[in-house]
């Protein structure tokens, strides 16, 4: 399994895409070359965009024949790759060819020469060529790019011997997708263990975990669910769950209930409403992070739990959660970790990720923020649900209910309130972090979770969200706001989006009755009440003080442009309904506002007053 997933370089490199020795065929069956000026532009710029050490560019599916290899799946960027190096005078060797297609290949060895017949050439590939060129001149630095090259990393994956190949390419067709690398990644590490058993055991949780829609229980066969989650699928029955699965395919395949190999397929796992047959079932749950990026929070559980160091000392991953970093972030861990001072067993390192991966998955399903679309709303709503099953053997069904947080013989009305509290910390916390690479606190609240025996641990589990508000205030606000004699929160636009969206939190948390209807949007735009640029010169510009927290608020971009240069008293009455519905901090400036004078000379102050104190109280409060 090791031997045929290659990580090559583009150019530059010991191992590099197109070298003297490997040949790649693009058989028949294949369609010819026909990528548009589009798609050939995108490439160009994916390539002299990226700025980091390495940038994945896809992967190429390959049937190998010797040191020939036949072309599954990429041709169309490969072929563009190859036509791209011959502009670029990188590539000297003849590489690349198309089966029984000879204008096609005359195409390919003649396409820096000028005294060529017309008749034979390809039309696609020539215009591949004149895109290239034209591009390549008009928008980029020939030179930088030539560098970039070298930083491109492409994987080289190999089918299994014996495969039908018309078939494959059939499929790989119809699904019309490019490789992803966790699809890479599940292959790496499946090639870790010893036998089929483990193999088929590992690639069942991860593809159950891959699926990132509904509940995780939902994406395993309808019956070993009671094998893995318990007879109501709301636990998980070991703390190995791989080898509890290992033995149960084992034993079901032994009695012919389930065939692995049709387990393995992607479209085994059944849609929950197909599974049930439930014509009512119309309950959606969307995660707020894609796979990819889940792998990436589970490794640093992983991380933190096994307690792997650096073989030098050095951060054993980066602090961003780069999705296209995924498989270079494993390989360094599995490559330079030391877990007690040795050196990481690979088949072990397999093993115990799945189990970190499936509990992980577990637990976010049951703990972390998702997205709800309930009967037919279509803007949804955000929820901590848990999954259970009611019925009997084939007639059960899944149902969903507020996570609960509490202590044994609480009652309803004393535990209920808390789910509330975790929705809204968490909320908080997604609407503030938009970017999923930095969306750290997924990472944090797993880790507390992880370690939890008990269910009345969590009671106050809304406090570990608020905690991680906490630290990013004084880190990002208090202490660059209060670094001089003089305390200033005067940064303006720059002013961090947690801040005023925890503040929100805790003006809600202080009076829940009064503002019962709020809920976190993406309000993504911090914005001036009182206007940096005045519109109509009917009031006096405001030099020094504009930037002032007391005069900043959090609303939806779509909005700034209109909402910007007006007078407060003018955006007061002009957007009543969106401050009704907006920011709590917008909506208290807006009733403390008369005019433009009152609330420049006395009004914000009184009012950044009340906040930062209400915000410092919280954040600085002793526990």
């Amino acid at each position: 399994m090791n031997n045929v997933i290659e990580k090559l370089g583009l150019y530059g490199k010991k191992h590099s895409l197109f070298n003297e020795k490997d040949k790649y065929v693009v058989p028949l069956y294949q369609r010819a070359y026909s990528w548009t000026d589009k798609e050939i532009e995108q490439l160009i710029d994916d390539i002299n965009d990226f700025t980091d050490d390495n940038y994945y560019l896809g992967s190429l599916i390959v049937y190998k024949k010797g040191n020939t290899y036949e072309v599954i799946d990429g041709q169309q960027r490969l072929t563009t790759l190859f036509i791209l190096f011959k502009y670029l005078e990188l590539n000297n060797f003849n590489s690349l060819s198309f089966e029984c297609r000879d204008k096609s290949n005359y195409t390919l060895t003649h396409l820096c020469q000028s005294d060529v017949e017309d008749t034979m050439l390809e039309n696609g590939i020539i215009n591949g060529y004149k895109v290239i060129s034209q591009k390549i001149e008009r928008d980029v630095d020939k030179e930088k790019f030539k560098n970039k090259l070298s930083n491109i990393i492409i994987y080289r994956i190999e089918v299994p011997e014996h495969t039908d190949l018309n078939r494959y390419f059939e499929i790989m067709n119809t699904r019309g997708e490019q490789l992803e690398q966790h699809d890479i990644l599940k292959a790496q590490l499946m090639g870790y263990l010893k036998d089929t058993k483990e193999r088929d055991a590992f690639a069942m949780i991860w593809d159950a975990c891959a699926d990132m829609t509904g509940y995780v229980q939902m994406h395993f066969p309808r019956n070993i669910r009671d094998d893995i989650f318990g007879g109501y699928w709301e636990y998980l029955k070991s703390d190995n769950i791989f080898s509890l699965v290992s033995n149960v395919i084992d034993k079901k395949k032994s009695k012919g209930d389930i065939k692995v190999k049709d387990v393995l397929k992607p479209n085994f796992f059944v849609d929950p409403v197909g599974d049930f047959e439930d014509k009512d079932e119309r309950i959606r749950f969307d995660s707020i992070i894609e796979f990819t990026y889940f792998l990436q929070h589970v490794l640093r559980v992983f991380i933190n739990k096994t307690s792997i160091e650096h073989v030098k000392n050095e951060n054993i991953v980066k602090e961003l959660l780069d999705d296209k970093k995924l498989i270079d972030s494993f390989t360094n861990v599995i490559e330079n970790g030391l877990i007690n001072g040795s050196t990481i067993d690979k088949r072990k390192f397999a093993m115990d990720f799945i189990n970190c991966l499936i509990k992980c998955r577990f637990l976010f399903d049951k703990y972390i923020l998702k997205r709800e679309y309930p009967l037919n709303d279509r803007e949804g709503v955000w929820s901590i649900k848990s999954l259970k099953t009611s019925g009997q053997q084939s007639q059960k069904k899944p149902y969903y209910y507020n996570t609960i947080f509490h202590n044994k013989n609480e009652r309803e009305s004393t535990y209920a309130p808390r789910n509330t509290l975790n929705v809204m910390i968490q909320s908080c916390l997604r609407v503030s972090y938009t970017s999923p690479k930095i969306m750290h606190w997924i990472t944090q609240l797993l880790i507390r979770l992880y370690d939890i025996k008990n269910e009345n641990e969590l009671v106050d589990f809304h406090k570990d969200g608020e905690k991680i508000a906490k630290e990013a205030i004084k880190k990002d606000f208090f202490n660059k706001c209060e670094s001089g004699d003089n305390h200033t929160y005067q940064m303006g636009v720059n002013t961090p989006h947690i801040v005023l969206n925890y503040l929100d939190y805790l003006l809600w948390k202080n009076d829940k009755n009064k503002y019962k209807e709020f809920i976190f949007e993406f309000r993504n735009s911090v914005e001036h009440w009182y206007p940096q640029h005045p519109s109509d010169g009917t009031f006096p510009k405001w030099e020094e003080g504009v930037d002032r927290f007391g005069n900043l608020c959090i609303i939806q971009r779509s909005i700034n442009s209109k909402f910007s240069n007006m007078a407060p008293e003018a955006k007061k009455s002009t957007y009543k309904e969106m401050i009704a519905k907006g920011s709590l901090k917008l909506r208290l400036m807006a009733s403390a506002t008369n005019s433009s004078k009152d609330w420049k000379d006395e009004g914000c102050a009184i009012h950044e007053g009340t906040m930062i104190d209400l915000l410092r109280d919280n954040v600085y409060e002793i526990t």
